[in-house]
């Protein structure tokens, strides 16, 4: 049990809602869908993850939103998307 909690506690990330949306006005055109096709989501999903609420085509991305400055904090349970999207990122900047 001890193992899981650790696997999961390395797994969450805690973020601004204000960040997180900063970090998909970065992201180069058509990123969202190469993030979509390389982790085999569906596109909606992995715009809800940045902020988008079309649950009706994509799913929820399990994130959690407390009221606070800068659009509140995130608690993202799992930073995949995340981390994808900061990789495209860095190598656009290259």
């Amino acid at each position: 049990m001890i193992i899981v909690n650790l696997i999961l506690m390395l797994m969450t990330r805690l973020i601004t809602f204000n960040e997180l949306r900063q970090i998909k006005a970065q992201l180069p055109e058509g990123s969202i869908h190469r993030i979509a096709d390389e982790l085999n989501l569906d596109v909606e999903t992995v715009r809800n993850f940045f902020g988008g609420t079309d649950y009706k085509q994509g799913s929820a991305v399990g994130f959690h939103i407390e009221p606070g400055p800068n659009g509140g904090c995130v608690v993202l349970d799992d930073t995949t998307v995340l981390d994808r999207a900061l990789e495209i990122i860095a190598e656009s900047k290259k």
